[in-house]
């Protein structure tokens, strides 16, 4: 790759970023790391799991950043009556032509959010699995392929327990990343009330949200994304880091591979939209807490004892040392 090539592919991830970052602005303050967490799981190709207590803009965010992106977008509002076949479609009689014709269910968009994901049952949950991981659907013996791009945004409430169906481990290992979204600092949280006491519902694109990118464009980005340049001292890096995870006692499941090559991809993505096309240990460090907190699982000793899977995932991001 030339530097002229690599100038015209990093300024072309910089303005995306920036136009989609300004766009969902007009509607969601204060969500800049989201947002950027966000476009990084897109260019990556992977899923997010929005986890934080109602209220907080979770829904608004995540149909904001569809309509800035241009997919189409479609929600789930995920109960515990929710059906396999509420996800993925279903089989109907048409009696014109005398045939069973299949209706596509709402999996088959570009953005697909499942709203409180854990107030469906396990077995609706699944029927997101291969649809995640291989971007297909199979129903009675018939594989369909979902639309590029496609990604699944996920939203979960981490403190009300009655009436839900904790993500199993294998679920969870689908999506990139966990971001975590807590109350907004005062500043914040005094504008949002301030715009939002005018309306009683606040729709994208009422709040100005522009379409600012497309398909097209979102492709391409994913396509230069294989481009950047990781050097085999950074892969040790990650391998060091995986390896303290499974040997600390505070942690009774470490990290696994999968989640060394959601490090590695998300690291890429980042130094992308930094304008770089090769990735840093500072990279890895940013996208080391989203990556890894839902991969891992606290010991029940260092539960019951107050500690908190970031804490142990931050000190060991601490003590283990990055090439130079």
């Amino acid at each position: 790759m030339t530097n002229d090539n690599i100038n015209e592919n990093t300024a072309a991830a910089q303005a995306f970023r920036a136009r989609v970052a300004a766009s969902v602005r007009r509607a969601v303050v204060g969500f800049d790391d989201v947002t950027e967490l966000s476009l990084l799981a897109l260019l990556c190709g992977g899923h997010a799991l929005l986890e934080g207590v109602p209220g907080v803009a979770k829904t608004l965010f995540v149909r904001s950043f569809a309509r800035a992106l241009g997919l189409d977008f479609r929600r789930i509002q995920f109960t515990p009556d929710l059906m396999p076949s509420d996800v993925t479609g279903t089989l109907v009689f048409n009696p014109r032509e005398g045939d069973f014709i299949f209706r596509k269910g709402p999996v088959f968009a570009q953005l697909l959010l499942c709203d409180e994901i854990n107030r469906a049952p396990a077995k609706t949950q699944s029927a997101l699995l291969e649809a995640m991981q291989e971007r297909s659907v199979t129903t009675d013996g018939v594989t369909r392929t979902l639309p590029e791009p496609f990604l699944v945004f996920a939203t979960q409430n981490p403190i009300e327990q009655e009436g839900t169906y904790p993500l199993p481990e294998a679920q969870l290992d689908r999506f990139l990343f966990q971001i975590e979204i807590g109350y907004p600092e005062p500043d914040v949280e005094r504008a949002i009330l301030m715009e939002r006491h005018k309306f009683q519902d606040l729709d994208p694109a009422r709040a100005g949200v522009e379409i600012v990118s497309s398909s097209a464009e979102i492709i391409s980005l994913q396509k230069t994304l294989e481009e950047v340049v990781v050097a085999a001292d950074l892969g040790d890096y990650v391998v060091r880091l995986l390896a303290a995870t499974r040997n600390d006692g505070a942690l009774m499941l470490g990290g696994s591979p999968r989640a060394g090559v959601a490090v590695l991809r998300a690291a890429k993505a980042r130094a992308m939209l930094g304008g770089r096309m090769f990735a840093t240990p500072d990279d890895v460090k940013k996208v080391w807490l989203p990556a890894l907190r839902h991969r891992v699982l606290l010991d029940p000793r260092a539960e019951v004892e107050g500690t908190k899977t970031d804490a142990v995932l931050n000190s060991i991001a601490d003590r283990v040392a990055a090439p130079r």
